[in-house]
């Protein structure tokens, strides 16, 4: 596997708030609660949220990372910006190697048509061609274990087995930086057993995991490094069990 990294030098993301009426209701539910960006004033009567700050951080082959937080840290928004969905409004972003994104597994998913047209979809849609996609088919059917189901259009489907077909979909294909939202707790527990083991399998063949998770046991499963976010900044990074651990201070300073 050729070299991968990614590199994060200084690296800003605001979001620009336009009205008025939401930058106070926006300040009044963020004040002194531990989660969101920070509202700061820019030019004019302009604002916006400080979804990132000033972030620093090198991944490279074989880094597993763990972000970890409150809900509005900066996770999800750390992980957009990796995947290129959003431009560093300062700072610098340099990587090597290919990014996939499995932020949300049903994207791309249409409920009109059934779940082998999804296959050949979704498929297409993540870079593969169709014959890729063909060649895969009967892989994937057999590992989301929904039989006569795939022949169904998906808005049938139930919660559970949406996931089954966007996982199976999913788990087919390699992927070198591997950028991933947790999405665990959906499905049954016998599907969500083997979903693991073969998430497992991807993570070990990828050369990169950048993981947004609130479960420290997870964490500490699959990820070997973590950075832990406040308010759009990195305030800790290292290695899992000393991330974990402060974690765990910082839950027992902000409960007193």
């Amino acid at each position: 596997m050729s070299v991968t990294y990614l590199n994060l030098e200084n690296v800003s993301l605001d979001y620009p708030l336009y009205d008025s009426a939401n930058r106070s209701f926006m300040r009044s539910i963020t004040k002194n609660i531990p989660v969101g960006g920070v509202i700061k004033k820019r030019e004019g009567n302009k604002s916006s949220i400080l979804a990132l700050d000033s972030i620093s951080a090198f991944f490279e082959s074989g880094d597993r990372v763990a972000l970890l937080g409150h809900n509005g840290a900066g996770k999800s928004s750390l992980l957009k910006l990796l995947a290129g969905f959003y431009e560093p409004t300062s700072g610098k972003l340099s990587k090597q190697g290919k990014v996939s994104a499995l932020l949300s597994l049903t994207a791309g998913m249409d409920a009109q048509i059934s779940g082998y047209d999804n296959i050949l979809l979704c498929g297409m849609l993540r870079g593969l061609s169709r014959k890729q996609v063909l060649a895969q088919m009967d892989g994937i059917a057999e590992f989301s274990e929904l039989g006569t189901y795939l022949h169904m259009p998906i808005r049938l489907y139930s919660d559970g087995m949406m996931l089954r077909l966007a996982f199976s979909i999913c788990a087919s294909m390699e992927y070198e930086i591997l950028l991933m939202d947790e999405w665990f707790g959906t499905g049954d527990l016998a599907f969500l057993d083997k979903a693991k083991q073969r998430l497992s399998q991807i993570i070990h063949s990828s050369s990169i995991l950048v993981f947004a998770t609130h479960n420290a046991e997870v964490a500490r499963q699959l990820c070997n490094k973590a950075l832990f976010l406040e308010h759009g900044k990195v305030i800790y990074q290292g290695q899992i069990e000393d991330v974990l651990r402060f974690q765990k201070e910082q839950l027992s300073v902000n409960t007193r």
